[in-house]
This record gives structure tokens, sequence and C-alpha cells, in this order.
């Protein structure tokens, strides 16, 4: 009998306890992608819950290990039945991308115990939530982006106008002015800059598609010449590829399409997004103008702005962070710093040109 299978047989009691949770974790991971399903249809439906029976298997796996050991089923991690709580009521592509980095996390290539194929599986179950997370993300990207981008320009903007204006010495009344002033006008520009931006990406999309007509010219095309073929090769496709396609079409064994994927989606709605970039910039930019509404002024407003702009930014940071798979805590700490340096910046200019230097 090898070592190996002289540990297998008489594990330790850190061995026990490592197994029993990596069982709860499996069975939690696969509660996640159970409820995911639930709420889906279609492909991604049967996605998750193959996803779900992988887990089962890894599931399995532990089950065999401890045998009599395996006792009362454990809780799998706060997170995870966290993430499973979401995906029941919610499904959304935030518990998706979560998932992903769960998945990244596996610490089975790293233990001797778990299998080579069950590492593997982690790791390919990762790809597989981030190309369905990627789905989720091109479905709401353009609305969505106008969202965060615009609730971050306004905290940090409008932050920096009354700190830079409230340096300068200014009285509490002249700084709620500019704040409200700030507020209309820049989420006026951000909502006509971002429907101008969101047509134009949606009219240079148009302009590339292929002519609804062109493909009534296939079947008059000289077969021996294939000029059809060059439409796919100005398209993307090399030379063997496109004459390949083009012979299936001219063949009639399939129709006429234009190669790489429809970007409408991704790109979003003009005026959807200019409606969110609005509202959110304004309920971002409205957060520092809050203090002088209540009557602060001085330091006491200043911080108060400061704190208030401050849990914001580690907010839309993090959600961020949690759409892209990346750490939403560095994500946050990173949108907090830009938000923090700018105010400094015009803090520090408000001094420098202040009533005081008057």
């Amino acid at each position: 009998m090898s070592l190996q299978d002289e540990n297998r047989s008489a594990p330790t009691a850190t061995d026990v306890r490592r197994w029993r949770r990596y069982l709860a974790d499996e069975r939690a991971e696969a509660a996640v992608y159970r409820n995911l399903a639930a709420r889906r249809t279609g492909e991604e439906r049967e996605i998750l819950a193959a996803l779900a029976e992988a887990e089962g298997r890894h599931e399995q796996h532990w089950i065999d290990l401890l045998g009599d050991r395996a006792g009362r089923p454990l809780r799998g991690s706060w997170r995870t039945r966290v993430l499973a709580a979401l995906a029941k009521r919610f499904g959304s592509v935030f518990v998706l991308a979560l998932m992903q980095r769960a998945e990244d996390r596996s610490p089975y290539a790293d233990d001797d115990d778990a299998t080579a194929r069950m590492a593997a599986d982690e790791r390919i179950h990762g790809e597989v939530v981030r190309g369905l997370a990627n789905r989720g993300r091109m479905r709401l990207s353009g609305t969505f982006r106008a969202a965060v981008f615009g609730a971050n320009d306004g905290l940090v903007s409008n932050l920096a106008l009354i700190i830079g204006i409230s340096a300068s010495g200014a009285d509490r009344h002249f700084v709620l002015l500019s704040g409200v002033a700030g507020l209309l006008a820049g989420a006026l520009s951000m909502g006509a800059g971002e429907y101008v931006s969101v047509r134009s990406q949606r009219e240079l999309l148009d302009a590339s598609a292929p002519h609804p007509e062109a493909g009534q010219a296939v079947a008059d095309l000289d077969v021996d010449a294939n000029e059809l073929a060059l439409v796919y090769r100005a398209r993307g496709m090399t030379e063997i590829e496109a004459q390949a396609h083009a012979d299936e079409v001219l063949g009639g064994r399939t129709v006429p399409s234009a190669t790489g994927p429809d970007e409408h989606e991704a790109v979003g709605n003009g005026m959807s997004a200019a409606v969110s970039s609005f509202l959110f910039f304004a309920s971002g930019a409205v957060i520092p103008v809050l203090p002088y509404l209540f009557g602060l002024e001085g330091w006491a407003a200043v911080l108060l702005a400061a704190l208030l702009v401050g849990i914001a930014l580690l907010g839309t940071g993090a959600v961020v962070g949690v759409l892209s798979g990346a750490s939403p805590l560095r994500r946050a700490l990173r949108q907090l710093a830009i938000g923090f340096g700018a105010a400094a910046v015009t803090y520090g200019l408000g001094l420098l040109f202040g009533t005081g230097s008057a």
C-alpha cells in the first residue's frame, strides 16, 4: 500500500475539516447554479444546469473520501450562501460576476486530495461563467455605463466645485447656489453628451452593416469569378475562409451573412442612456450639496460632504469591480482616491485664489 493510500485510509482531523468545508462549498455552489438556472430559459438554463451537475460530481468526491466522517452537513461559506440567496431572488449578472471570481479562486490546484480533473473543471467553470456574465454585461452595458459613470462624475465634479468655492471663503448661500447650478449644468451636459455619443455609435454600426438588398444579387453572381469572397475578406475573413464561405453560399448550402457579432445591444439605446446619465449624475451631484441644504457651513459642511461622497464613491467603485470580475475593494479604493484627489486640487486652488488673497 502506498503512503498516499495510507493517508487516505487514516486522514487527520485537519483533513476531515478541510474535506467537509469543500463538501459544503460544493453544495452551496451547486445551489447557486440551480437557482440561476431556474430564472433563465433556453441555452443559458441548460449551461447553468450542467454546471450544477458538475458541482454535484465534485460533491460526491468529497463524500467518498469522508465516508462515515461526513457527519452533519456544514453550511457553505457566507459568501456562497449570500450568492445562492441572491441568485434565487434576482438571478442577476452581479451573481455571475461574483461566481466567476469564486471559481477563479478554487484551491483544488494546490490540494493533493482534489483530482487534477476537478481542478481543471473549476478552471473551465470560471471561463463558462465568464462567458455567461459577459452576455449579461452586453445586455446592460450601454445604460449601465451611463448610470455608473454619470453618478461618479456627479459626485466628483460637484464635490470638487463645492470644496473649491468653500475654500475661497464664500458664504453658505453662494456655495449652495453654485452646487445646484453645477448639478443642473452637469446633468444636462452629461445627458446630452451621452445621447449624442450613443446615437453616433449606433449610426456608425448601421453604416458598417451589410446593405439589406445586397443578398438579392447573389443569385446573379458569376460563379467562376466569385466576387462574393471579396465581401467576406473585406469583413475580416482570411482568403481561404472567405472562399469557402462564398462557395457554400453560391452552392445554396447556407445564406449570406455578415461576419462578427451585432454590437447594437452593447452600445445601448440613446434616449435610455441619456436619461440614465442625467438622473444618476444629478443623484450623485446632490450628495455634496446636502450639508449646505440642511444649514451647515464651513469645515463642518465640507467634512460631511466629503464623508458622504466618499461612501458613495466606494459603492460605485465596488459595483464596477464586481461587474468587471475584478476586486471590488481595489476598484472602490481607486475610485475614492481619484475623487478625493480631484477635490484636494480644487480646494488648493480655492485657497490660492480665494477672498483671503485679495
